[in-house]
């Protein structure tokens, strides 16, 4: 068994835009622990979201290897790469992606339909455990329309976490949001990387975002430039404690637990 949940050997990706080859990964290689949490940055072209997708099996690389778990998965097939996003892997994108006049648990539930032999009566236990487990337990049978910008991603995040992914990939997560919804959304992440071990891989822009990760790798020009530990790791909580009051004056309940363990 690999020490590395993740092992990439120069991965190249390249797309033909008509009579144009992009380059859009020139050869990269890293390894990933179980339970790290990664931020990938670096300016829009870089290959921070190409590299995202072909860890997500959402396309094959033109060249390299990619090993999740200690299996090669760059060469499976499109049916067997299916699979492994089902099984393996939870998506989270700026976008919240949920379906228009449909609950919040139907929403979560939808990944383990096309999960194998999971009775109706568990899959809906299931749903609303990751609900709990976002701090939507009270939510959840309200529409789209019903809840905020915030309460949509983490009923997104929920979606992602039903099937038990050992990754979790998170492509601007907090774009669509405002400050402190972003940090409680950050703070989710936080709390399931600290407490499940849950390995997280979160694609960014904004360099106080990916300062909430452990290890942060900048891209450019389809290539890693570097590859570092934070040093000082941002703390949700902390943060939200820190907001000007004009901003805290309405609280998540996921808020105040995130206040709460910062006492």
């Amino acid at each position: 068994m690999s020490q590395f949940l993740v092992s990439v050997r120069d991965l190249t990706k390249t797309y033909t835009v008509g009579d144009v080859a992009v380059r859009a990964l020139r050869g990269v290689s890293l390894d990933i622990k179980p339970g790290e949490f990664l931020s990938l940055t670096g300016p829009s072209g870089s290959g921070k979201s190409t590299f995202m997708h072909l860890l997500g099996c959402l396309d094959h690389p033109t060249g390299g290897q990619y090993f999740l778990n200690g299996r090669d998965v760059s060469r499976l097939s499109k049916d067997q790469l299916a699979l492994v996003r089902n099984r393996q892997i939870g998506f989270v994108f700026q976008g919240f992606n949920l379906l228009p006049r449909t609950s919040a648990l139907d929403n979560v539930e939808l990944p383990l339909l096309y999960a194998d032999h999971i009775p109706a009566t568990a899959r809906r236990a299931r749903a609303a455990a990751a609900l709990e487990a976002v701090g939507l337990g009270d939510r959840m049978h309200h529409e789209r329309g019903q809840m905020s910008g915030g309460q949509q991603q983490r009923v997104a995040i929920a979606r992602a976490l039903v099937n038990n992914p050992v990754l979790l990939l998170a492509d601007e997560p907090t774009g669509n949001l405002d400050t402190r919804t972003g940090i409680e959304v950050m703070g989710i992440f936080q709390r399931l990387n600290v407490e499940h071990n849950l390995t997280v891989l979160l694609v960014t822009h904004e360099h106080d975002i990916a300062e909430y990760g452990t290890r942060i790798i900048t891209f450019r020009d389809g290539r890693v430039l570097m590859d570092r530990p934070v040093e000082h790791r941002r703390s949700a909580p902390r943060e939200i404690a820190m907001l000007p009051t004009d901003q805290t004056e309405t609280l998540t309940a996921d808020t105040r637990e995130l206040l709460a363990a910062a006492r």
